[in-house]
This record gives C-alpha cells, sequence and structure tokens, in this order.
C-alpha cells in the first residue's frame, strides 16, 4: 500500500462535535455545512439576501463570512437554513430554552390529611393553611384517610370534604369533587385567577 503525502487543509470549517466515524448522533442537533443534505436550501437572516440558493452557492456564501451555514429547519421544502457561528448559535438556542422553562409555570400542591371524624379545632387550623395555600397560588389536595373499620364512615369524609370545599369558595374552585381512592377520599382545589 502506498503513503499519500501530507497535505495541509485550508482554513477548517466548524462541523460541529467530530464522532467516532464521522456521524451525526442525536446529540448534534442541527445538520451544519457539508452535513447538510439538501440540493438547495432557503437562506433566512440578517446578514444575507432571503432567497432560494443551491447548497453550494449557500456554503460559499458562509464561507466568503467566515460562518457557518446551519439547518435550522429540514423538514421544510427547501430546507431553511441561517448564516450564523455555530456555538454561537447554540448558546442562543440553550439561553432561550433556558428562558422558556423559567417563564412556565410550577404548579405546586400542597397536601391536608383529616381523618374521619376531625374536629372543629383541627378542621379550623387547617382550612386557615388551606386559605394560605390557595393565596400564594398552590392548589390544594384534602384527601380524608380511612383507618381500618373506619371505612364505614365514608360518607361522613364526604360531608368533611365538601364543607371544606364550601369554606374555600371565594379561594380557589373546586377541580375534582370527593372520589374514593382505595383508603383515601380525595378533592382538589385550585386557586381563583386574579
Amino acid at each position: 500500500m502506498e503513503k499519500k503525502p501530507f497535505v495541509p487543509a485550508g482554513p477548517r470549517r466548524n462541523n460541529g462535535p467530530q464522532r467516532k466515524g464521522d456521524r451525526v448522533t442525536s446529540k448534534d442537533l442541527y445538520a451544519i455545512n457539508d452535513r447538510i443534505r439538501a440540493r438547495e436550501v432557503r437562506l433566512v437572516g440578517d446578514n444575507v439576501e432571503q432567497g432560494i440558493y443551491s447548497i453550494q452557492e449557500a456554503l460559499r456564501i458562509a464561507d466568503d463570512q467566515g460562518l457557518d451555514l446551519i439547518e435550522i429547519s429540514p423538514n421544510a421544502a427547501p430546507p431553511v437554513c441561517k448564516i450564523l457561528d455555530y456555538q454561537k448559535f447554540l448558546y442562543q438556542q440553550k439561553k432561550h430554552q433556558k428562558e422558556q422553562k423559567a417563564k412556565a409555570t410550577k404548579v405546586v400542591v400542597k397536601e391536608i390529611r383529616f381523618g374521619p371524624q376531625t374536629d372543629d379545632h383541627d378542621y379550623n387550623f387547617k382550612l386557615k393553611h388551606a386559605m394560605g395555600f390557595l393565596q400564594e397560588g398552590a392548589k390544594v389536595k384534602a384527601y380524608v384517610f380511612f383507618r381500618g373499620r373506619s371505612i364505614l364512615f365514608k360518607e361522613q369524609g364526604e360531608v368533611l370534604l365538601l364543607r371544606f370545599a364550601n369554606d374555600l369558595e371565594e379561594y380557589g374552585k373546586v377541580e375534582q369533587m370527593p372520589v374514593l381512592e382505595g383508603k383515601r377520599m380525595i378533592l382538589m382545589i385550585s386557586p381563583k385567577k386574579k
């Protein structure tokens, strides 16, 4: 076998993370530069005249600017590409996802447990806590736990939960009426929108 002489390559084009066998893995979210398989692409962005270009022309434009050709929407016909620095693009995507995650509302569910024969003092104490939870914007999951033969008093448990829902009417609305699940009778109350 004859050895080929070493030929220095031109400026290295950033083709994203290099992997074994140079194959694209699931971590490579976007096809870039030579990995784009379409014959023609639609270029969009600030630093280029928008339109449909052949892949060679699009790569040449990206090369002239010293940036990467990134396939943004591979399922479009023709695929949509942008000319940007790949690392900067990935950074912006991560930043955008972080912002979306921060904006997503987190639903907090607070649980309040009763027995079938909860007395008035305990009931009022738990009612006060539930009012606070609903005012903070958390959902309240109230349940009556039946231990042993106390399951015979399930009507008492249902009456207790309905009274609880009625007392919290101005703070929240009933999302789920009392339902018996195993040894628990559960009532869900969500806070009213402000």
